[in-house]
């Protein structure tokens, strides 16, 4: 326990290196531990690289962080990371075995090292609404996303379930469901929320096939999406 207040009273000191590098290293200012806050578009491809090289090295700082800072956070559960970005006000759980990758037109974004197609992406929007319950009612809702936003012309969209949490007074939607398509089927959690102005959505999911094994697994994941106050 002493080891452990020694490196949480250290953080100070582990943070500002940690700006210092990002800084050094890329054009994009960086949204504590976890990752820069915007990118540039001139950013070049070696700017990237190495600003994820610094992001892989600060993980565990990220989940303590995390911990820290929040006093009704969970411990991380075993075999997944935290991942927090303080400037876009959002946290969530992903695989520890998973890395980031680029997902157009989403803020952040983790994929299985070899299975693409198991991956967990968040994206946002800006809202006037004020919590997701202001859009009406969640089959409504729910239903209309599916069927005409997430389903393409040749897919065939399914639901399975639907629930709803409320964390520190804030609501939140997550649901399951698939689109199949001649030859393919995706299985998939979403979860959506609105806070800060922001209408929130995470989406994880993987093949059709592995989804018996994996449920479980991405249910932790679409279950730890949380909006934090910015």
């Amino acid at each position: 326990m002493a080891a452990s207040h020694g490196w949480l009273a250290s953080l100070p000191n582990q943070l500002a290196v940690a700006s210092s590098v990002v800084n050094h290293r890329s054009a994009a200012a960086a949204s504590f531990i976890v990752r820069a806050s915007s990118t540039d578009a001139s950013l070049t491809e070696k700017d990237c690289s190495r600003r994820r090289q610094v992001l892989v090295g600060l993980g565990a700082l990220t989940a303590a962080l995390y911990r820290a800072n929040s006093a009704s956070a969970e411990e991380v559960p075993e075999n997944f990371r935290a991942f927090v970005d303080f400037t876009d006000g959002y946290a969530y759980y992903y695989p520890s075995d998973w890395r980031d990758f680029d997902y157009m037109g989403h803020d952040s974004a983790f994929k299985d090292r070899f299975a693409a197609l198991q991956h967990v992406r968040v994206s946002f929007i800006p809202t006037e609404k004020k919590d997701i319950r202001d859009l009406g009612s969640m089959e409504e809702v729910i239903f209309n996303l599916v069927k005409n936003i997430y389903a393409a012309p040749n897919q065939i969209p399914s639901i399975y379930d639907m629930q709803e949490r409320t964390v520190d007074g804030k609501n939140y939607w997550t649901f399951e469901y698939e689109l199949e398509s001649p030859g393919f089927s995706r299985t998939a959690f979403a979860t959506i929320a609105i806070g800060n102005g922001r209408y929130y959505t995470l989406v994880v999911g993987a093949n059709e096939r592995r989804w018996t094994r994996l449920r479980n697994k991405l249910k932790v994941v679409a279950d730890s999406f949380k909006i934090l106050d910015i």
